[in-house]
């Protein structure tokens, strides 16, 4: 791994690193990532499937696969931090960005549900 970049869960129970090989961020304002994330949003980026070495904790990992919608949910075991995972369709690993500890590069960043975005949020400045 070249340019890699470190991540893990709050506690440092589980840690990882990627190379810094991003071809997107999705950034999704949907009401169902609002609800799974307890945020705004969800902000996610996307990368091969092999794009990770797990250095500790990857038994302390617990999935969610919601069985009637297209979506996933992993997370430590002991902390709650989101992480990363390979989904359904095992076309990507999705690397929630806030897990990382370095800011990534990414080629296109994409925007959904805009229009879902909470009042609270639509307001703030940033």
């Amino acid at each position: 791994m070249e340019n890699k970049l470190e991540g893990g869960c709050f506690f440092r129970s589980v840690e990882y690193v990627v190379e810094d090989n991003f071809s997107k961020l999705i950034v999704c304002h949907c009401t169902q990532c609002q609800q799974i994330t307890g945020s705004s949003q969800a902000s996610n980026l996307l990368t091969d499937l092999d794009n990770i070495i797990w250095l500790r904790g990857k038994e302390k990992l617990i999935r969610y696969d919601d069985p009637e919608r297209d979506f996933t949910k992993v997370f430590c075991s002991q902390c709650g931090s989101g992480l990363p995972f390979v989904n359904k369709s095992n076309t990507h690993l999705i690397v929630p960005a806030g897990s990382l500890r370095q800011s990534p590069s990414f080629k296109t960043r994409v925007n959904l549900f805009p229009s879902e975005q909470p009042s609270w949020h639509r307001n703030s400045d940033y």
